[in-house]
């Protein structure tokens, strides 16, 4: 198994308001690519972080293998909600994957 795990921030000019509504649609739909992505076990969006935290948003998922994974960044359904509900918003993003 693979594990992909991601921190993001999100952009700075964004209110309190926009910040809570994107979070919001970034777990919804992120989360909702479970059962449409090959390979892809389980995704979990957490957006409720401790004062504490550098990151506002931290997606932790879990895939069959790196040939589930490399098909889950191409897939049609996850570029679609990366390109609507996460690159526009985000000014940080890092990443580790690795295996379990």
């Amino acid at each position: 198994m693979v594990k992909h795990i991601i921190l993001w921030t999100l952009k700075e000019e964004l209110s309190d308001t926009e910040k809570e509504k994107i979070k919001k649609e970034m777990k919804q739909e992120l989360e909702g690519l479970k059962g449409k992505v090959p390979g892809l076990l389980d995704i979990h969006i957490q957006t409720e972080a401790l004062p504490s935290s550098n990151a506002e948003v931290m997606l932790d998922s879990t895939l069959e293998d790196m040939e589930a994974l490399k098909g889950y960044v191409a897939h049609k359904e996850h570029v679609r909600v990366a390109n609507t509900f996460v690159r526009p918003y985000t000014q940080v993003r890092m990443c580790i994957d690795f295996e379990k």
